[in-house]
């Protein structure tokens, strides 16, 4: 891995590919090119009635790129029903390097002080790669997911890349694409210029920042464009 760096890594996103490791504690790390892929599509994300209800009421402050360090430790956690986690440590340390480029981001929910859920991903061009996410308070990981999707429209992004088709992610709308489809959809979308930063305004994710959107405007975002 000393040899391999972020923007070795970023060369494979543009590839297609992304990397994954066996467990925390192995050291080892493979690039997987699956011959499926799940993809969420930005004018077609679908918010459940009982989730847009939770997102309107705004139970968590939602941030973005505050504690980028500290969403991959908790997306690598433990939890029941998972032992282990496809983020190793030398994974960690490269999205954490990417997040210093300014190509990897998070957006969290926080409540009374406290990072109670969140994601993370990688952003090219106008793709955006969902990595991982982590809830330990009631939705707070979707309520991140339709922040995130809101922020990608208004940045003018064309992909969301889920990587892996889950029953989970089905009810947002996504779906399973063969390979080279989604190359097709990736080579559209990599010579776009994405801004993440957009829908914050001026001085987004520097620093203690919230995401910039209510609730409410999140929805709205997303309802625009379906």
């Amino acid at each position: 891995m000393a040899q391999f760096d972020a923007r070795d890594l970023l060369a494979c996103y543009a590839r297609g590919v992304f990397p994954m490791a066996d467990a925390r504690e192995d050291e080892r790390v493979f690039l997987i090119d699956p011959e499926r892929r799940g993809v969420i599509p930005l004018d077609g994300f679908h918010v459940a009635r009982r989730l847009a209800r939770t997102v309107r009421a705004e139970p968590f402050e939602v941030r973005v790129d505050t504690a980028f360090r500290a969403v991959v430790q908790a997306c690598a956690a433990a939890k029941p029903g998972r032992t282990e986690t496809w983020i190793n440590h030398p994974i960690e340390d490269l999205y954490v390097r990417l997040h210093e480029l300014g190509h990897a981001h998070t957006v969290e929910c926080w409540t009374g002080g406290e990072l109670v859920g969140g994601l993370y991903g990688v952003s090219l061009g106008g793709a955006f790669f969902g990595e991982s996410m982590f809830s330990r308070a009631r939705d707070a990981s979707k309520v991140a997911l339709v922040h995130l999707v809101a922020r990608l429209i208004a940045g003018g992004y064309r992909l969301l890349d889920a990587q892996f088709m889950t029953g989970h992610l089905s009810q947002f709308g996504a779906v399973e694409i063969s390979r080279a489809d989604y190359r097709r959809r990736l080579a559209s979308a990599l010579p776009v210029e994405g801004d993440f930063q957009r829908a914050g305004g001026a001085g987004a994710g520097a620093g203690d920042t919230t995401d910039g959107l209510t609730g409410a405007a999140a929805l709205q975002v997303i309802s625009q464009a379906s």
